[in-house]
């Protein structure tokens, strides 16, 4: 449960989910605090979806407690616009679904942050899929949410269009807008996301910082003689390693402390947890 000290817009305590005999989430307990970008990592049939569902009232918890703040945006991993609605003509659907007042100005801002300014009066039968995404990601932002829930939102994105994504979710940090974003891309994750939480079989596996997460993976010495790696070594080790290379009569040329990275990681945790 949050702390005393910290305001969050999204808690699931003990949130199970059954399917009939298929059990697709065993107590999960994860926050949102404002502002914060929290990556949501797990394999195929982990259970990411299902708790984005939940999360936004779509689907009943079998059990446990869901707390969400208001208003809040969801992007769903599949979804559908009508194709002979312009771009503009669903986000005026969607400020009348969600009574929002924003008018033609929130409409050309949102268009303007997914880079679809230019696009106000294509139909979405004429638009690419990646400029669809990026039109359900506007969507999601009508009406000030505190919070958004992005399930899966570059899925159809080439690189130029996740880097679009990157900067917007760069944006609504400053703005003090909370996201949980699913994704099965661990470098949009690492580069841009606060917090990371990796779910496997239904039951989170590991939560944590991206940096917090990394495991040491030796330390690497560029020599006069050719390149060692120590493997069991840590950064605390490094002035040692190097004065008994020295002391040996080694010329040293550079040194790097090797740590995993979030992929190692993630396919560690899922192979433990496993």
């Amino acid at each position: 449960m949050p702390s005393a000290t910290t305001a969050h817009t999204l808690v699931l305590d003990g949130v199970h989910k059954r399917y009939g005999p298929r059990v697709a989430l065993r107590g999960v307990d994860l926050e949102v605090a404002d502002g914060e970008l929290v990556g949501l990592l797990g394999p195929n049939g982990a259970g990411k979806s299902t708790l984005t569902k939940i999360a936004c009232g779509l689907v009943r918890p079998s059990a446990g407690q869901v707390q969400i703040a208001r208003p809040f945006g969801y992007l769903a991993e599949l979804f559908r616009f009508p194709g002979w609605c312009t771009a503009d003509e669903v986000l005026a659907l969607h400020q009348r679904l969600t009574r929002s007042e924003g008018g033609a100005a929130e409409r050309a801002e949102l268009l303007e942050l997914v880079r679809l300014a230019d696009a106000a009066t294509v139909p979405v039968e004429r638009m690419s899929k990646g400029m669809q995404q990026r039109l359900g990601l506007a969507q999601a932002m009508i009406g000030e949410p505190r919070l958004l829930l992005l399930d899966e939102p570059t899925s159809a994105l080439d690189p130029g269009g996740r880097r679009t994504v990157r900067d917007l979710l760069e944006e609504l940090r400053r703005r003090g807008v909370a996201v949980l974003l699913n994704t099965h891309l661990l470098s949009e994750v690492e580069r841009v996301c606060d917090r990371v939480v990796i779910i496997d079989h239904g039951a989170v596996v590991a939560s944590g910082r991206p940096g917090e997460l990394e495991r040491p993976r030796g330390v690497r010495v560029e020599l006069g003689s050719g390149t060692r790696t120590i493997g069991a070594a840590t950064r605390d080790d490094v002035p040692r390693i190097v004065a008994e290379f020295v002391a040996a009569g080694e010329q040293v040329y550079g040194v790097e402390v090797l740590s995993s990275t979030l992929e190692d990681v993630y396919l560690d945790t899922v192979a433990d947890a496993r």
